[in-house]
């Protein structure tokens, strides 16, 4: 099924749900929803996140294809993310946060409002121990959590969207008819697709995302410094690759030092040793 049929659906299905689980008073009062935008993502719904990620995870893996050649690496990095997600100020979201591996020798990661996170085999494979993997995956949820890919849709197109994704009878009401609300919506995911593929985030974003990486690593009993022996792998890498994090991030000498700076609050014990068995039978 082409991306854009799976978006159509995406839309009529939340619509369906939505009236049948809201009281249309609630839902009609578009002149202030227009009106609200420079609000707009502290008020999106779990359920509006939902729809608006799995329509961005429908395009990632249009370019790319998820790697089943080791389900039992992959149940590994869903357990390391499970543990750092429960220990986070949200363990929850509306369908939960779920790591899958992209078939591709480049380095990268991408995690979409919905909870989805997708890392790449190359950056697996830079990895060289569970709280370097953790490290990655915490700053995928970092950048969940703080709502970076919602904040990517231009600010008119992110009210736009909550009506295309949560209230269809707000949306007939704008005077919206379903082939417009279709194309707002595929605009609202394609910015965000754009931003985390191609543009990336920015360097405040990024850093944010480390910085906040390092709180969910202690809160989870990981080693903060994990993020800070990826970063040093990937800066050790740079220079061989192209694309990849090389074009949707920071230097890792740039995020390096920003997480060298905030990494002194974090007096967690080192028990990496105690995990290395584990990621060592992980990843032969």
């Amino acid at each position: 099924m082409k991306t854009h049929r799976i978006l159509a659906i995406v839309i009529i299905i939340v619509c369906a749900m939505v009236l049948s689980c809201q009281a249309l008073g609630k839902v009609m009062d578009v002149g202030a929803q227009l009106a609200e935008a420079a609000g707009i993502v502290d008020t999106i719904t779990p359920e509006q996140e939902y729809y608006i990620g799995r329509a961005v995870a429908a395009n990632i893996l249009s370019t790319y294809k998820i790697w089943e050649g080791n389900p039992a690496m992959t149940a590994y990095l869903n357990k390391i993310c499970m543990a750092i997600a429960i220990n986070s100020p949200r363990p929850d979201l509306y369908n939960g946060y779920y790591v899958m591996i992209l078939d591709s020798n480049e380095i990268n990661a991408f995690a979409t409002p919905g909870g989805h996170i997708f890392v790449t085999r190359g950056l697996v494979a830079s990895a060289n121990s569970e709280d370097a993997l953790a490290g990655v995956i915490a700053h995928e949820i970092a950048h969940i959590q703080l709502q970076h890919s919602i904040k990517a849709i231009k600010t008119n197109r992110i009210t736009q969207a909550i009506l295309v994704t949560g209230v269809s009878a707000a949306g007939a009401a704008a005077g919206y008819d379903l082939s417009e609300m279709t194309d707002i919506f595929n605009e609202s995911v394609g910015e965000i697709v754009t931003t985390m593929v191609n543009n990336g985030y920015s360097q405040s974003q990024e850093f944010d995302a480390d910085n906040v990486a390092l709180n969910l690593l202690a809160a989870a009993g990981y080693s903060p410094s994990g993020l800070i022996d990826m970063l040093n792998e990937l800066n050790k890498m740079q220079g061989s690759q192209s694309g990849g994090f090389n074009k949707t991030h920071p230097t890792p000498a740039q995020r390096l030092s920003n997480a060298e700076k905030a990494i002194g609050r974090h007096q967690v014990a080192d028990t990496r040793s105690a995990r290395q068995t584990r990621f060592n039978a992980a990843t032969r």
